[in-house]
């Protein structure tokens, strides 16, 4: 059984016990558990429902595990013979869940 559910305006393909990052969570601590509630698709064992756009009454229950970042990012400027150069960077923040459970 596997659902297609949006988090955070990104579409994920979620199964149980599955462990995903998303974007930062705002108010999610870990140990919490969160609702996905636009949910799109769920497939239990070849039965397809799709949503028009969302499936009423379907939710995925996730646990947030604690916060994460990603691959370090540069941002490298030039401006050929003028001396000019500028590297920046950063690296974006995620918030680790694991699904416990698909509720069609």
């Amino acid at each position: 059984m596997y659902a297609i559910v949006e988090i955070q305006g990104q579409q994920f393909r979620v199964e149980k016990g599955q462990k995903l990052f998303v974007n930062v969570l705002p108010d999610a601590k870990e140990g919490d558990k969160v609702e996905f509630e636009r949910v799109l698709l769920i497939d239990n064992d070849g039965t397809v429902s799709v949503g028009t756009p969302t499936i009423s009454g379907a939710k995925v229950v996730a646990e947030v595990n604690g916060a994460a970042k990603g691959k370090k990012v540069l941002v490298f400027h030039k401006k050929r013979r003028k001396g000019y150069r500028k590297l920046n960077g950063h690296r974006h923040q995620y918030t680790s869940v694991t699904i416990n459970d698909i509720v069609a």
